[in-house]
């Protein structure tokens, strides 16, 4: 197959052989066609970024850092594209790009050392994600109801900060006159959600609540299974579902897990816009748009968890490196086909490139709007309510986001969605970082000329290990969102290593035929030094 009006009539590029060389698409809809790697990474950074991590920034920060959140949508594609044009020209893997970047070596190059240790704290991460599932199961689908019961009651510095306002209203009363206007009517809020939650509560469980905070002595949260069931049959089913399941599926699942529930939180965003209690107002929107910091007490947590969610968001550092294993797959640089003099092959790789734009450009739309709409809901509700989701607690208090504007059974068709795109994203993941790892162990000279054969089975195996070894983190009691936020940090500090591989691969490793223009080179250059802010403003606030 070699003319461009039978690329353009594929279906499917995975029923084209692969030994098969490819002139790829021209036309609009031959391309649509061919998209795929970019999708199945949408489907992998809605879950935690977008549904947690950004989500938490705008409670805690509230529209101030909406600038910093859609820069990190935007500014990673670009070092994504690069470091696909180099897999699909020259035929190797992320590791095997990274491990030819100069610097220390021990076995293996200092970046792929520095991604291993990454990718094992991100397991972490996913150890949240399969709990945030589990959590928003066991109050869907209750065993026994000991989780849902768990999180009617109010964490204990929600209940300090009321007894604090309550017990002393004199001062109480001064401290909000000379508040804002809007952090008055936080704090109102919040104390009255508060309120409701302790009334709700049985007698002798509220009396205990409110001794353990007058006395400030910690109340464990109860020890619950519901939450760890559902996680445990989530994880085996997902280990089963990557043993046996391949590129096609994993495809598919991605996309239709995440379409639909991206289109409600938008839609639940327009709806709070029509309000008049729950709107933002232009001049807001337009003021976040600008560089600026929350203020406030909680400036400090607000900048962390934006960090944290910079590094997450949009392309993190784990989709970066897993982007090009996924081209590989879908068939780009096989349909190119190995690297010669020849003017016919520089156009076919010219023209798998374009199609390889139009992924990442598609994905990073998708993934942009979607993390825009989980932000602002932040911001119009939790921020306003005074609520910050963390712990136990994490998914059903983002699940109040969806009740003021769909009203109480929203609760359920947020928990409906939030089992599908977190699991999206823990399938997905699971999947990026087996095919990952088993290229790590060639990489590392562990596994020596590997066939394709074993190679497949090497990732089975990893994708059957993994989704447990993340079921066994979260059922150690861990913190759903510090193990993400966690992951955040580390995947902040590999970004201005990939940005500077990039910038490599760019100019010392790119065939001249094919490359970019000035602007493109501008933008690239300016999304690795984005991501070289990041992640040394990352290092900064770790050290102090």
């Amino acid at each position: 197959m070699t003319s461009d009006d039978h690329a353009d009539s594929q279906v499917s590029l995975e029923e084209i052989p692969s030994n098969s060389i490819v002139e790829p698409p021209t036309s609009i809809v031959g391309i649509m066609k061919c998209l795929g790697p970019g999708l199945i990474i949408a489907g992998s950074i809605v879950g935690s970024g977008e549904l947690i991590a950004t989500t938490k920034t705008g409670a805690q920060a509230g529209i101030s850092l909406l600038w910093l959140i859609v820069i990190g949508c935007v500014i990673k594609v670009f070092v994504q594209v690069e470091l696909g044009r180099y897999t699909i020209t020259h035929g190797e893997t992320t590791l095997e790009a990274l491990d030819k970047v100069p610097g220390p070596r021990a076995r293996a190059n200092w970046i792929v050392w520095f991604w291993l240790i990454m990718t094992l704290v991100s397991l972490g991460q996913l150890g949240g994600i399969v709990g945030g599932v589990g959590q928003a199961a066991a109050i869907s689908f209750p065993f026994t109801g000991d989780y849902r019961n768990a999180i009617k009651v109010p964490t204990q510095s929600e209940v300090k900060t009321f007894l604090m306002w309550k017990d002393d209203r004199e001062n109480s009363s001064q401290r909000l006159d000379k508040l804002s206007q809007e952090k008055r009517e936080i704090v109102l809020r919040a104390q009255k959600t508060i309120a409701k939650q302790l009334d709700d509560l049985e007698p002798e469980i509220r009396e205990d609540v409110l001794d353990h905070a007058r006395r400030d002595e910690p109340r464990p949260d109860p020890r619950t299974w519901d939450d760890k069931i559902w996680a445990s049959i989530i994880a085996v089913f997902t280990a089963l579902l990557l043993y046996f399941g391949r590129y096609n599926l994993i495809q598919s699942v991605s996309i239709g897990l995440v379409v639909g529930f991206t289109f409600i939180t938008v839609g639940n965003v327009v709806a709070l816009q029509l309000t008049d209690e729950w709107h933002i107002p232009f001049d807001e929107l337009k003021k976040g748009l600008f560089f600026s910091l929350p203020e406030g007490g909680g400036k400090k947590d607000a900048i962390f968890t934006a960090l944290a969610a910079f590094g997450i968001i949009g392309v993190g550092a784990a989709e970066l490196i897993a982007y090009p294993y996924w081209c590989l797959e879908k068939g780009y640089a096989k349909f190119t086909g190995p690297r010669t003099d020849d003017p016919a092959w520089a156009k076919r790789a010219n023209g798998w490139m374009r199609v390889m734009r139009y992924d990442a450009f598609t994905a990073m739309v998708i993934y942009t709007v979607a993390t825009i709409a989980f932000f602002l809901m932040g911001v119009a509700v939790l921020h306003r309510e005074g609520l910050d989701p963390d712990g136990m607690r994490m998914v059903s208090t983002l699940a109040t986001a969806y009740v003021p504007v769909f009203g109480e059974y929203a609760r359920w068709l947020f928990l409906i969605g939030a089992i599908a795109v977190l699991y999206s994203t823990y399938m997905v993941a699971n999947a990026g970082y087996a095919r990952m790892y088993a290229d790590g162990l060639r990489v590392f000279g562990i596994l020596k000329n590997p066939t394709e054969e074993s190679r497949q089975q090497c990732v089975a195996r990893f994708s059957f290990v993994l989704p447990l070894i993340c079921l066994a983190v979260f059922l150690t009691g861990a913190n759903p969102v510090v193990l993400i936020l966690a992951s955040g940090i580390t995947q902040s500090t590999m970004l201005p290593f990939i940005g500077l591989s990039a910038l490599y691969f760019r100019y010392q490793r790119t065939d001249r035929r094919l490359s970019p223009g000035l602007i493109w080179d501008t933008l690239l250059i300016l999304s690795a030094i984005g991501l070289l802010i990041s992640g040394s403003w990352g290092i900064v606030k770790q050290v102090l």
